[in-house]
C-alpha cells in the first residue's frame, strides 16, 4: 500500500495498476457501479451523477461547465488535471481518493465524509465546504482556497500544507489538532473558531494580525 505522510497523518493512496484498467467512455452505468476503469479527456458540457460508486479507477483531464455529484460512492479513485465548473458534490463518502492538479473554481462541498483523501495542487477558490467529516486522514497540500468557506466542517486531525489561505474563512466547526503549520495565516478569517488547531510557534504574529484585522481594531496615536 502507497502512502504519503503529512505531519502526524499517513494518507493511503488508490492502488491503481493501468494494467488491469479499462478505459471507458461514461462514467454512468445501468447498474450505478463502475469499476476498474480509465476515464480520460472527455469534454463535456455537464456530468450528472446520482447513487453511483466508483470503484478503483482513474479520471483524467475532463472538461465540463457544470457537475453535480448526489450520494456517489468513491473507493480507490484518482481524479488528476480535472477542470470541474459550477461543482456540487453531496452527501457523498470519498475513500482513499486523490484530486491532483484540479481546478474546482467555486466548488461546493455539501455533507461529505472523507477517509484518507487528498487534495494536492488544486485551485479550490471561492469554493464552499459544509458539513465536511475527516472520518479518516485528509489533507490539503499546495492548494490555492483563497475565499473559500469551511461552516459546520469536523477537521479533526486534518492537515492544510502549504495552502494559499488568503481571506479563507473558518466558521464554527470542530478542528481540533487541525494542522496549520506551514501556510501564511495572517489573512485568515474566522480565526476565534480554531480551537484547539496546531501551529508553529513563528505564526502566532500571524493569527495576531488576522484576530486584529478580524476585530477591525485600530491603534491610538499617542
Amino acid at each position: 500500500m502507497t502512502t504519503r505522510t503529512f505531519g502526524r497523518i499517513s494518507i493511503a493512496l488508490p492502488d491503481l495498476a493501468d494494467g488491469y484498467l479499462s478505459n471507458v467512455t461514461s462514467l454512468e452505468s445501468g447498474r450505478g457501479t463502475v469499476q476498474d476503469f480509465n476515464y480520460a479527456d472527455a469534454g463535456l458540457r455537464d456530468l450528472d451523477l446520482a447513487h453511483a460508486h466508483l470503484i478503483t479507477g482513474r479520471t483524467t483531464s475532463p472538461r465540463a461547465s457544470y457537475v453535480r455529484m448526489d450520494e456517489v460512492r468513491v473507493d480507490s479513485v484518482e481524479f488528476d488535471g480535472c477542470d470541474l465548473g459550477d461543482l456540487q458534490w453531496a452527501d457523498s463518502k470519498l475513500s482513499r481518493v486523490v484530486f491532483k492538479n484540479c481546478k474546482i473554481m467555486g466548488g461546493t462541498f455539501n455533507d461529505l465524509t472523507l477517509d484518507n483523501v487528498l487534495f494536492d495542487n488544486c485551485k479550490l477558490d471561492s469554493s464552499t465546504f459544509e458539513r465536511i467529516r475527516a472520518a479518516g486522514p485528509a489533507a490539503f497540500t499546495h492548494c490555492a482556497l483563497t475565499e473559500s468557506t469551511f461552516t459546520g466542517c469536523d477537521l479533526t486531525n486534518a492537515v492544510f500544507n502549504d495552502c494559499t489561505l488568503r481571506d479563507t474563512e473558518f466558521r464554527r466547526g470542530t478542528y481540533k489538532t487541525t494542522d496549520l503549520r506551514g501556510n501564511d495565516l495572517s489573512a485568515l478569517r474566522g480565526v476565534g473558531n480554531l480551537a484547539k488547531v496546531v501551529i508553529d510557534r513563528s505564526q502566532q504574529i500571524e493569527l495576531t494580525q488576522a484576530l486584529i484585522a478580524e476585530l477591525e481594531i485600530t491603534f491610538g496615536e499617542p
